[in-house]
């Protein structure tokens, strides 16, 4: 890239190369982005067609890149659509504006620039007509549409297609949105004056007419019988507006809410996040489905980086009959294109789904796909030995434990999390309990530092079931690991602590006689002062580890080896916070209790 030119001026050429590898970067940055696309827009004092190749190739590039990076930008679909237009002419800027929509589908904005612009460039009415109604079926529905429906009906009175203009108006009055009122009002007048037969269906026309011809008597001519015939139509049209208007109320409450319809890099409050929660609960309860797909497209453009809503749609598609393709549709967008990969719970999802329909090993190549982006990416892992286990068995989901393990991109923390994995399916689907002990106890010495092992490893010998007779070897098993967890281990001393709680727990419920000798020693030992955890001051004295600070001065001494502050003592400060922070432990009541620890 160093040797590329961009184009423009020597500076012009500078410039774009160095915000070009602020782009490369940090690819996330639209700060970043928004500036190359400036600087790339200004190049020769502004693109045309007597550009130079080298500055309009790199402008492109650099939007194709911008776009498929932030593809929901209608703003910067019309801008580039524009910039083609006056460098190659209306079929690349059409191209542009193709790739938009396809983009950005519910986009009332670019619709109506789109069609706007064919009703400059073309002068074939049905060429247009084609486009309008495209866009009618895109963004129609939404309920800030009137710009749009506004261009369509302005483009048919240009041409003097009265006859186009009604039925255009006949399908806007059934729309709940902000203007409804103003076509309702012209689409009245309108029928005022358009033949009988425009404006309403022909079998309900001639329903009419024939309660009037029953109801009244027999010589009335056939203008006092058009004249009822409208009277009766513009009452129909009442309830057509009364309808509209009772939904469009209904829906006020929410749209009135909406305070960012467009997508943006920033994030939403947590009350926009609810109003979209509550706006889809009523459309759902609603239930037309059209209503429904539309709004939770709209609320994708603003809410495109929150997984929850992406989800969201995905399940309340499927239960709709036959849209097992709409799903698989709503789960790779969100996986290509907006949810990171750093966040694979859409993508996990999206193999679910696949598993669900039987494309296994698809449902594998999404998990292989996830980890070369996330090697070690422990649930990912587990999902995908979760999957082998299902549709290969037991040896399936330990090779796969196995294969990671061996990874060189996999780290130690994640092993160690994949092995107690590993342990963990011998001794609940195997229902191997020796083996899945062996496992722990040929891997602990590698995985001294992880909690994940250590603490599935103490909470496996916890929880196996036991009798009178069986509970003095069960006991030694469990005061075995607690002694490991303790001595040898490098964990952090509040997670120690917290596991120490949880043994002492075990000898309260589960221990002989003999237990409350113990459990006396490790109170004092866990939950005492510094000066009397014997075992904490042998290990900082022995371990030569960053943490363990004049760890000489805390064995001499029996305190934990920080400077005495005299002035610090006095204001009431205390003197071994240094401690407590170094050891990643704030300092608590002896007597406070453990939070439930996860197993992961």
């Amino acid at each position: 890239m160093a040797d590329y030119s961009f184009g423009g001026s020597d500076e012009e050429n500078a410039e774009l190369k160095k915000l070009n590898a602020e782009v490369l970067e940090e690819p996330d940055s639209f700060e970043h982005w928004e500036k190359l696309v400036r600087a790339a827009e200004s190049l020769e004092g502004g693109l045309n067609r007597n550009s130079s190749p080298q500055s309009i190739s790199a402008t492109r590039d650099i939007y194709d890149r911008f776009l498929a990076k932030f593809p929901l930008l209608f703003g910067y679909w019309k801008k580039y659509a524009d910039l083609e237009f006056s460098i190659a002419g209306t079929e690349a800027a059409e191209l542009v504006y193709e790739r938009g929509v396809a983009s950005i589908t519910n986009s009332v904005d670019l619709w109506t620039n789109y069609c706007a612009f064919k009703v400059e460039t073309s002068h074939d009415p049905d060429v247009i007509r084609e486009l309008y109604e495209r866009g009618a079926s895109s963004v129609g529905l939404d309920f800030l549409a009137h710009p749009f429906w506004d261009k369509y009906l302005e483009f048919e009175e240009r041409l003097e297609a009265q006859d186009k203009i009604f039925p255009i108006l006949d399908r806007i009055v059934h729309i709940p949105m902000h203007q409804y009122a103003r076509y309702f009002e012209r689409y009245r007048h309108l029928a005022q004056i358009r033949p009988l037969q425009e404006l309403l269906p022909a079998d309900m026309l001639a329903q009419f007419r024939a309660e009037i011809e029953n109801e009244g008597p027999a010589e009335r001519g056939e203008l006092e019988i058009e004249r009822e015939l409208r009277s009766r139509i513009d009452n129909f049209h009442l309830e057509i507006f009364h309808r509209t208007q009772t939904e469009t109320t209904k829906r006020w409450t929410y749209e009135s809410e909406v305070k960012r319809p467009y997508f943006h890099v920033t994030e939403l409050d947590e009350g926009q996040l609810v109003n979209w929660r509550k706006y889809l609960d009523f459309e759902e309860v609603e239930g037309d489905y059209m209503r429904t797909q539309f709004l939770y497209e709209r609320c994708l453009v603003t809410c495109a980086y929150y997984d929850e809503f992406w989800l969201r749609y995905a399940r309340w598609m499927i239960v709709q009959d036959g849209k097992e393709e709409e799903v698989r549709n709503i789960y790779q967008r969100a996986s290509m294109l907006y949810a990171p990969i750093s966040r694979p719970a859409v993508r996990l999802h999206y193999a679910y789904f696949e598993e669900s329909v039987d494309r296994v090993e698809l449902a594998k190549d999404i998990h292989q796909a996830i980890l070369v982006n996330l090697p070690g990416h422990i649930e990912t892992i587990v999902s995908l030995a979760n999957l082998s286990r299902r549709h290969g068995g037991l040896d399936a989901a330990i090779e796969v434990y196995k294969s990671q393990i061996d990874s060189v991109q996999c780290d130690i923390y994640a092993k160690a999390a994949l092995v107690a994995e590993w342990a963990r399916l011998l001794w609940k689907i195997k229902g191997s309990v020796d083996e899945a002990r062996q496992v722990f106890q040929k891997n602990q010495h590698w995985y001294l530092d992880s909690r994940p092992f250590w603490i599935n490893y103490l909470f496996f010998e916890l929880e196996q079931p036991t009798s009178a007779e069986s509970e003095p070897t069960q006991y030694k098993r469990i005061k075995q690991v607690h002694e490991d967890i303790r001595k040898k281990s490098h964990l952090p001393p509040l997670t120690i602590k917290d596991l120490s709680h949880y043994y002492m727990v075990y000898l309260q419920e589960r221990g002989t006689k003999e237990a409350a000798k113990e459990y006396m020693i490790l109170d004092r030992e866990v939950n005492g002062p510094f000066s009397v955890q014997n075992i904490m001051k042998a290990k900082l004295s022995e371990d030569g580890r960053e943490a363990s600070t004049q760890r000489r001065m805390m064995m001499e001494n029996g305190h934990p080896g920080v400077e005495v502050d005299d002035a610090a003592i006095r204001r009431g400060e205390n003197p071994y916070t240094k401690y407590y922070q170094q050891q990643g432990e704030q300092q608590l009541p002896s007597d406070t209790q453990p939070q439930p620890l996860r197993y992961q």
